[in-house]
C-alpha cells in the first residue's frame, strides 16, 4: 500500500468520524483545521487509523505532523 492508496483511505475515514464533507478535505490540508478538532481528538484519529489499517504508529512519530499526506506517509512507514 502506497501513499497514493493511503490517503484516499485516512481522508474517508477522517471525513465519518468527525462528520465533515469529503469532498471538503484534501492530502495538503492542516488535519486540524480541516476537522476542527484538538490533539485529543487527533489521538482518536490516530487510534481509528491504527485499527483500519492494522499498524501501531507511535505518538513521537505524530507529534509535529499537521497535514493529511504527512500522516499518510507515517502510516506508509508502517506498513
Amino acid at each position: 500500500m502506497t501513499r497514493d492508496t493511503i490517503v484516499p483511505k485516512l481522508l474517508d475515514l477522517a471525513a465519518r468520524k468527525f462528520d465533515r464533507p469529503r469532498d471538503g478535505l484534501s492530502a495538503e490540508q492542516d488535519l486540524f483545521d480541516a476537522l476542527g478538532i484538538d490533539s485529543v481528538d487527533a489521538m482518536t484519529l490516530l487510534t481509528a487509523l491504527e485499527t483500519e489499517f492494522k499498524v501501531e504508529i507511535p505518538d513521537y512519530e505524530v507529534q509535529d505532523v499537521r497535514t493529511f499526506i504527512a500522516l499518510a506517509e507515517a502510516i506508509e512507514r508502517r506498513l
